[in-house]
């Protein structure tokens, strides 16, 4: 064989071909699906729930739905685009989850920060690789519960343009609206985070007193704040190798857009498909290609 039949032959099939398969009665091809767009779905709730426990929760539920709904892709966008207005839909409009019940706005953050401004900050230690996890995890915690002071609608739109970066139209289709609507959202999210992390935030804005260290003196003193108890840094990455890059380019970027852009994407729990694996592997669930023949 030739080295050109050769990778012919190890040319994997497209999103849009595992479409088909997977409505044909191919579970390989759905899980495989599944899988290359779990990972995008994840750090999407993550970013609007903030609770890592939450997403994975609303991701199953997701992907459960993109299953369900596989017979009405019409290739009208690509399939990412598609299963993230499944995903997006799902997210504005399921119950209201453990961070979000928890009133929050962009005044009552302010007063939040100044109080923890009160406590003396920590030393900063740059070869202990501890408090780098620490100050990590401040930092984290800060700024994705920054965005729940956003409602839903505009959090989702902040999200989609400014963090995962997709274009007007897409998010227009993404959000079932007109561009000119999505494009006044994302407008009035972008200036109010900008607003709030430029006029508060160290790393946004130099002058600014608030800085990780300082939040995290206030933490030591008064929280159960210990590695066991992160909810983000140590976890598992997709792109450690992007983050470092976004770190290193922070300076000629936006820096609001950089910190968070900047961030990890994270690894989607393993147990997601190996509980949709199973579940369908039962035959107890309904699905387009489960039945092809009928």
């Amino acid at each position: 064989m030739t080295e050109e039949n050769t990778n012919l032959h190890n040319t994997e099939p497209t999103p849009e071909r595992l479409v088909e398969q997977a409505r044909a009665g191919d579970l390989a091809a759905l899980e495989t699906l599944l899988g290359q767009v779990q990972p995008r779905l994840y750090n999407l709730a993550l970013r609007m729930l903030w609770h890592p426990a939450d997403a994975e929760d609303a991701t199953q539920e997701i992907l459960i739905r993109i299953t369900t709904h596989l017979g009405q892709f019409r290739q009208e966008s690509s399939i990412e685009t598609w299963c993230y207005r499944i995903a997006t839909n799902h997210l504005l409009t399921t119950r209201k989850r453990r961070a979000e019940l928890q009133k929050r706005t962009f005044e009552m953050f302010d007063a939040d920060l100044e109080q923890k401004l009160d406590r003396p900050p920590v030393e900063l230690q740059p070869d202990d690789p501890a408090q780098r996890l620490m100050l990590e995890e401040t930092e984290l915690r800060c700024t994705l519960g920054m965005l729940l002071c956003l409602d839903r609608e505009h959090r989702v739109a902040y999200i989609l343009g400014e963090i995962i970066g997709v274009s007007g139209e897409d998010g227009a289709f993404i959000t079932e609206t007109t561009p000119q609507v999505y494009r006044k959202r994302l407008s009035r999210a972008r200036e109010r985070v900008r607003g709030f992390m430029n006029g508060h935030c160290g790393l946004a804005n130099p002058a600014n007193p608030c800085r990780c260290h300082r939040q995290l003196g206030y933490k030591l003193a008064n929280e159960n704040f210990y590695p066991e108890s992160f909810l983000f840094a140590g976890k598992p990455e997709l792109n450690a190798e992007v983050v470092t890059r976004y770190r290193d380019e922070l300076q000629a970027l936006d820096k609001v857009v950089g910190l968070y852009r900047r961030q990890p994407e994270y690894a989607a729990p393993a147990a997601l498909l190996q509980n949709l694996k199973r579940l369908f592997s039962s035959g107890q669930f309904d699905w387009p290609g489960a039945n092809p023949n009928n």
